[in-house]
């Protein structure tokens, strides 16, 4: 296929020149109607670009089949046989994975280092979750992907599971042993779901990790607004192979997603995938190039380990990481992520990609260049000289692994559909969650519906939130008191 093409931006520029009119929604009418409050901040070619994909783009019946061909350009850019648009995110996407493998009370294994939008899955269609335990790594108490022997070990316990959901890259950048993995679902004839919500980047240079449909998933979901140049809320997902039928993907969608979907995000979607087949290589050829320098800098300020590959992979850890997560632990300080990420914003305008009770991170992408990374490398010297000032003597109290696992009491979907009631922190031991305690970012629950809940992991998140953890999710977010199932 041409890869030079861009049917979106093509269509979306054809509208303009046509100079149609439109008497239908958008309301604002191409920004005519938009307040000239907002226009001066968003910028007019937003609202001119924001038009319908049907009687819009395209005709009313879709002849054209502009975002057919654009996602066809997709499946041919990244080598899948299939590629479908997301305008809702991967939380979308995931979820049509999901059930597009699975059906209400049918089992399928699920690493439970998963996204909270996987839990929300479980809820929704009401799949039977059977956990597997991420790789834990007890010394920087961190959790790495599943392996392919923990799938292997799950299959044989209950081999009626429908298939199997691994995230890899987790958000620190670690990565799966995805060919063994899906060698593991083969042989058993289950298709394998992979959420790569943070690896849109990798089939587009081999020094990065191997991106699932090369490694023989059959279902893939990526965020092309994470390490991409796709607007926020912008995702694809990926099919090949025979195990997951193409109309029943699609259809699933269509069940979960929006009647209204976004052309600038389609537009965007398009216009990436032609900027990572044209140039792609040579741009990640820089990008790569620029976190080396940046990791080497960072490693030479006081008190900051920079993770490597020495830290993250190898035997009971990852089998591979993505270099352009740059996580940084500070705990020889003994600061917290959490103040040192608002200190860094509040003083230097930088905003991390994530914290957590020792660590900080930052993500970079093509889009970084020396300029950027200056100013990261500034920043940090500079809270380097701050460190003793963010101590607060308010540890975060994270139980070893084995005591942050909670036992599976109930289905996900019933715990938090039946009777609940709010009962305080220190009195939830022992009761059913019916609700997500998720520190965000980077979105991986704590404790999800139905599971029992435990002091360990209760003080957990006091002390966390104390120490500046955000769990959004919550109906008390400040975690002084928790919904669970009501006892009869």
């Amino acid at each position: 296929m041409d890869q030079a093409k861009a049917p979106v931006l093509d269509a979306l520029a054809a509208y303009h020149r046509d100079g149609q009119t439109p008497f239908t929604p958008p309301g604002h009418k191409q920004g005519r109607g938009a307040d000239p409050r907002v226009r001066a901040v968003l910028g007019d070619d937003v609202f001119r670009s924001d038009v319908l994909a049907t009687s819009g783009l395209d005709d009313r019946t879709s002849s054209q089949g502009v975002v057919e061909e654009a996602e066809a350009l997709m499946a041919d850019a990244v080598g899948a046989e299939h590629a479908f648009f997301s305008t809702c995110g991967s939380s979308l996407s995931v979820k049509s994975a999901m059930l597009s493998v699975a059906g209400p009370h049918q089992e399928l294994l699920v690493g439970r280092d998963a996204h909270k939008s996987v839990v929300s899955g479980l809820i929704l269609c009401g799949i039977r979750p059977v956990w597997v335990d991420p790789e834990w790594d007890a010394e920087r108490h961190l959790a790495h992907p599943p392996s392919p022997e923990a799938f292997e070990a799950a299959f044989a316990a209950h081999p009626d599971a429908r298939g199997a959901l691994v995230t890899t890259p987790t958000p620190y950048g670690t990565c799966s042993d995805l060919a063994a993995l899906a060698e593991v679902c083969h042989r058993r004839g289950r298709p394998l779901i992979v959420d790569e919500a943070w690896g849109a980047h990798l089939p587009f240079h081999p020094a990065l990790p191997t991106w699932a449909m090369d490694a023989g998933a059959d279902v893939c979901v990526t965020s092309v607004h994470k390490m991409g140049s796709g607007l926020e809320q912008s995702s694809v997902f990926h099919l090949q192979g025979g195990l997951v039928s193409p109309e029943v993907l699609k259809s699933r969608e269509d069940l979960l997603g929006t009647t209204s979907p976004s052309v600038l995000v389609y537009a965007a979607l398009d216009g990436w995938r032609r900027q990572m087949a044209e140039h792609g290589k040579a741009l990640y050829d820089d990008t790569l190039a620029l976190a080396d320098r940046v990791r080497d800098r960072i490693s030479g300020i006081g008190g900051m380990r920079v993770h490597g590959r020495e830290d993250f992979c190898g035997p009971g850890r990852a089998a591979d990481m993505d270099p352009l997560q740059v996580v940084v632990d500070i705990s020889a300080w003994e600061v917290t992520g959490y103040r040192a990420a608002d200190w860094l914003r509040r003083h230097h305008r930088i905003n991390l990609h994530l914290a957590d009770h020792r660590r900080i991170s930052a993500q970079l992408t093509h889009a970084d260049d020396q300029e950027t990374a200056d100013s990261l490398l500034t920043a940090l010297t500079d809270l380097a000289g701050h460190a003793a000032q963010l101590r607060t003597g308010q540890p975060v109290r994270v139980p070893q692994p084995p005591r942050m696992r909670l036992e599976q009491a109930a289905l996900p979907r019933d715990a938090f559909f039946g009777p609940t009631e709010q009962v305080p922190w220190n009195e939830a031991d022992g009761r059913i969650a019916a609700e997500m305690l998720t520190p965000y970012p980077p979105g991986i629950p704590a404790a999800l519906p139905g599971e029992r809940l435990t002091a360990d992991v209760l003080h957990y998140l006091r002390s966390g939130v104390e120490a500046g953890m955000v769990v959004p999710d919550a109906v008390d977010t400040d975690v002084t008191s928790v919904r669970v199932v009501r006892e009869s």
